[in-house]
């Protein structure tokens, strides 16, 4: 059977950057619309897609993405365009409605926001609403799902609730952190989201989807801490103001100031599927439960199951909170082959030491052996998966291209060391990554107190790899 034409819109965020592989798993041939398509060359999909820069607020840009297209995935917002982001979001979605009848596209599917539209809700619950129903003003059939907080890596709501517990001991908030909500598993609105496509009885509906469990907000964050085996509680603050809530969200976690406010201000209401219709018309979505969804995060806790979203080096030097990690990315162009790059950075350590500051590498060895741990263990003769480097050891090597360390230092929490080395226009690029998962207060503490120490020495070490190099 040919398969048909798909289009995926905001393939930079978090549900569109897994809904797009699963896709092509399924044989469908996917066009991407982004306005920025380098931000994609990281992802491990990119080969395999068509990508048009366009945007949704530019309706010149549309047509292009639109033709051939069968069904057009809507997966957009503006909370991070700041103040006046709904009207964006209407007008966002009316272009792409009008766009995608001009051009015979059949179907489009839709993720919106999972909230009483009769109640008492916030703008951005509101707004998302209301972008659903501007898509279906359109002759154009339309799906929607609606859903509240989507518990995966990466997931915005998701990584909110991450950082905080793992910081706060206590976790202070106001009263609205009692109100109810039903979590989905991220693999469950991708489920949906796939079996919309074939499910002609799903077209011009809208579908409310939840999990299987209805939990407050604080229990979401108390259930993290337990299962990530930290000891949490939660007090209640009456009259905490928004804008406190969300410099607390904006500066604790991953979440950008510009979605923080929204995002904070749309848990003041419960968010409960009211309609069962989905789980009646979609009978073949197995529902995971909170538990499990948070231990499949959990066990993702890993550099190598990351969306790779700092690798594109548009900046040469990159610091981010990104799917409980703290990260520090450098890259660097070097005029030498990546048989010779791969040559030094194979050869760090040991006796030979680590090129940069290397008596601070031995004194960070000499105080983890001091304290119980293994300290510095010198070199193989070889290195391979499985060898110890020092107080590394070797996860991941592939010549000339990728080597990994697992950090093995006593800590409060995981760290991992990468270099990648990839040919480019002129010359070689390597880029230099280094990985810390914190567990708790204490992680983030050992994190941000070394963090001059971290940042003055991998800044010297990938300097000093690219001397050496070209040498």
């Amino acid at each position: 059977m040919d398969k048909k034409l798909i289009l995926v819109t905001g393939a930079t965020g978090y549900i569109a950057s897994r809904l797009v592989p699963e896709l092509l798993e399924r044989g469908y041939h996917v066009r991407c619309l982004v306005r920025q398509p380098l931000r994609l060359k990281a992802r491990t999909w990119f080969p395999y897609v068509e990508v048009v820069q366009g945007d949704v607020m530019d309706p010149s840009t549309l047509a292009p993405a639109m033709e051939g297209v069968h069904t057009a995935y809507y997966l957009i917002h503006n909370m991070s365009s700041g103040q006046g982001y709904t009207s964006l979001e209407l007008n966002g979605a009316q272009n792409f409605a009008i766009a995608a009848e001009q051009a015979g596209v059949e179907h489009i599917i839709y993720l919106g926001g999972l909230a009483d539209p009769d109640g008492k809700i916030s703008y951005h619950m509101r707004s998302r609403i209301e972008t659903g129903e501007t898509l279906r003003k359109g002759k154009l059939p339309v799906t929607e799902f609606r859903t509240g907080v989507i518990v995966g890596p990466g997931s915005i709501s998701f990584e909110m609730i991450r950082f905080m517990t793992e910081l706060m001991p206590i976790v202070f908030g106001p009263v609205w952190l009692q109100n109810t909500s039903q979590p989905i598993a991220a693999q469950n609105v991708i489920d949906y989201l796939l079996a919309a496509l074939e499910n002609q009885g799903a077209q011009s509906q809208v579908f409310e989807i939840g999990g299987p469990d209805k939990m407050s907000y604080a229990e979401l964050m108390l259930t993290y801490g337990r299962l990530r085996g930290l000891w949490r509680k939660y007090m209640i603050l009456p009259g905490i103001p928004l804008w406190f809530m969300a410099l607390g969200v904006e500066r604790m976690t991953p979440v950008p100031a510009a979605i923080a406010r929204p995002l904070v201000d749309g848990l003041r209401s419960d968010s409960l599927v009211q309609d069962e219709s989905a789980r009646r018309t979609f009978p073949n979505v197995n529902l995971i439960g909170y538990e499990e969804a948070v231990n499949i995060a959990l066990g993702q806790l890993r550099p190598d199951r990351l969306e790779p979203t700092w690798r594109d080096c548009d900046r040469p030097v990159k610091f981010m909170k990104h799917e409980g990690f703290f990260i520090d990315h450098r890259c660097e162009g070097v005029d030498a082959s990546p048989e010779k790059v791969f040559r030094v950075v194979a050869a760090l350590g040991g006796k030979s030491g680590w090129l940069y500051a290397d008596w601070l590498w031995k004194l960070r060895g000499w105080l983890d052996r001091f304290f119980g741990g293994l300290g510095m263990r010198g070199r193989p003769d070889s290195l391979k998966v499985g060898a110890t480097l020092d107080f590394y050891r070797v996860e991941a090597i592939k010549d000339n291209q990728l080597l990994r360390l697992y950090s093995e230092l006593k800590a409060p929490g995981e760290g991992w060391m990468e270099w990648r080395i990839e040919t480019e226009e002129g010359g070689t690029r390597i880029s230099q990554t280094g990985f810390f998962a914190p567990r708790g207060l204490w992680g983030f503490a050992y994190w941000i107190l070394l963090g001059p120490f971290h940042r003055l020495v991998f800044r010297g070490l990938i300097h000093a790899i690219a001397r050496q190099s070209e040498a």
